[in-house]
């Protein structure tokens, strides 16, 4: 005789064991911890035939001979094809974006939604770096890391913000305490982990990968450096 298919079995036991066997059913048909998503606070797959334009203003202040303007806005425009799924032909490269700023003198003045229109962009990813730590940690021949920013959505014809909520700007905040293999692969550790706690809000993004170790969202650098 064969044996029955796990099909029939199961068909079998919830016609006749009723409840009992409903939340087997049940139980199997839910996702795993790996395969559930946390939701996007703004889905910009829903959005992929608009143009975006990832704006990242690093002030003079911040004590850094790093262009995080250049690292940052590469890291997030990988992230947004890799996880959102945006089409390369829908981002603003940022050789684009540097030619553009070397011709305007005024560039600094200008309105990041004026900046995308400059584009075409329907929406604009507004980033503003806070702070920026990279020191040498002489004893242990490593480095200690923070990277603060803020960042927004904004969308060009309204000039309205899409996200977070107006108008609150999401904070973002990475760190390290060691990072043992060179000053470059410190500096590229924070601005992958500031572009993927940004990123992050923008796709359904598996809860299983929303956590990363670098996301110190709740700490400052004054708390951070004690």
């Amino acid at each position: 005789m064969k044996k029955p298919t796990v099909f029939f079995t199961l068909f079998a036991a919830f016609f006749f064991g009723g409840c009992q066997y409903a939340g087997i059913v049940s139980l199997l048909g839910t996702p795993s911890q790996y395969e559930q998503e946390i939701a996007a606070e703004y889905d910009l797959s829903k959005h992929k035939d608009q143009k975006l334009l990832v704006l990242v203003d690093q002030p003079g202040w911040v004590n850094t001979s790093e262009n995080l303007r250049y690292y940052l806005t590469r890291a997030i425009n990988k992230n947004l094809k890799e996880m959102a799924k945006i089409q390369p032909e829908h981002l603003v490269d940022y050789n684009d974006l540097s030619e553009f700023r070397s011709n305007k003198s005024d560039f600094s003045l200008l309105p990041p939604v004026e900046v995308g229109r400059a584009f075409d962009a329907n929406m604009v990813l507004f980033v503003v770096v806070e702070d920026y730590h990279l020191r040498k940690i002489a004893q242990e021949g490593g480095h200690e890391g923070f990277l603060a920013a803020r960042v927004v959505l904004l969308d060009t014809a309204t000039e309205g913000q899409l996200w977070p909520e107006a108008p609150k700007s999401k904070s973002i905040k990475v760190g390290f305490e060691t990072e043992g293999r060179g000053q470059t692969v410190a500096a590229q550790r924070l601005v992958a982990a500031c572009a993927y706690c940004m990123t992050r809000y923008l796709y359904n993004c598996p809860k299983s990968k929303f956590s990363v170790t670098e996301d110190k969202s709740r700490i400052g650098w004054q708390e951070w450096e004690r």
